[in-house]
């Protein structure tokens, strides 16, 4: 109870650290794309990562330098992500309007950094960089969850992705996707809430798969505006029917 009556006194919760935070990812997103803008501006954004991590408390020097040493790894996995996206839309004229133009892309590469963070048990700095690219791409990827190879984001906005969902290779998703969990109880804290998204599936648009033990096979194809509550076995398609009638109107 002392603890909680504490909770309710504080006042100084260092909001403007948001601010800070935008920073801090805009300037890393740039670096990890650009060598040129990476040589000159490294500098800054390690001081701007000691600012916001000695704020919160956090043991800045070794968590800094076991990010700094993923930077090559995350940048591979992202190439692999922005080959996926060239490859499978049908829109896209060059590799290059990925990188530069695609909410998708910006949303992955944002969590991928994020996620390294957040393994790193920088919880809220890692929050912080996701809740930054989820105000700009209204793409919602927690920084826990799992995500693999060749990963592919197709216009994006509405999509939500949970803490503990994971997602291998080679999939697809849509705009309003949401992977989520049935309940919302703070005693779920540490069980695995979201579903489990096999290789090469492909979710489509406004489909809503929930449960922490709910897995879509591999190779499925999970078809818009489905609400999905029990795993999926591989290689199966999952539709919603809805009848629609189409009538010719007679003038007069």
């Amino acid at each position: 109870m002392k603890e909680i009556a504490q909770k309710k006194t504080r006042t100084n919760y260092n909001i403007c650290l948001k601010d800070t935070v935008k920073t801090f990812t805009k300037k890393l997103f740039y670096a990890l794309f650009d060598q040129g803008y990476y040589n000159k501006n490294i500098e800054a954004i390690e001081v701007l990562f000691f600012r916001i991590t000695n704020t919160l408390d956090l043991e800045v020097d070794e968590i800094w330098f076991k990010f700094k040493s993923q930077f090559k790894d995350i940048r591979e996995a992202l190439d692999l992500d922005a080959i996926a996206i060239e490859q499978n839309d049908p829109a896209t004229k060059s590799l290059e309007e990925v990188y530069l133009a695609y909410p998708g892309f910006h949303a992955i590469a944002i969590y991928r950094l994020s996620n390294a963070l957040y393994k790193l048990d920088a919880f809220s700095i890692s929050r912080m960089m996701s809740e930054y690219v989820h105000g700009i791409t209204g793409i919602d990827i927690h920084p826990g969850a799992s995500i693999g190879n060749s990963f592919f984001i197709d216009h994006g906005t509405g999509i939500v992705i949970g803490e503990t969902t994971i997602i291998k290779d080679h999939v697809k998703i849509y705009q309003g996707v949401t992977l989520g969990g049935i309940q919302v109880k703070k005693s779920l804290s540490f069980i695995k809430r979201h579903p489990t998204i096999e290789n090469n599936v492909t979710i489509y648009a406004n489909a809503t798969i929930l449960g922490g033990d709910i897995v879509i096979g591999a190779n499925s194809i999970i078809g818009a505006n489905v609400w999905i509550t029990q795993s999926v076995p591989e290689n199966s398609l999952v539709t919603y029917q809805s009848e629609i009638k189409i009538s010719t109107r007679r003038n007069g």
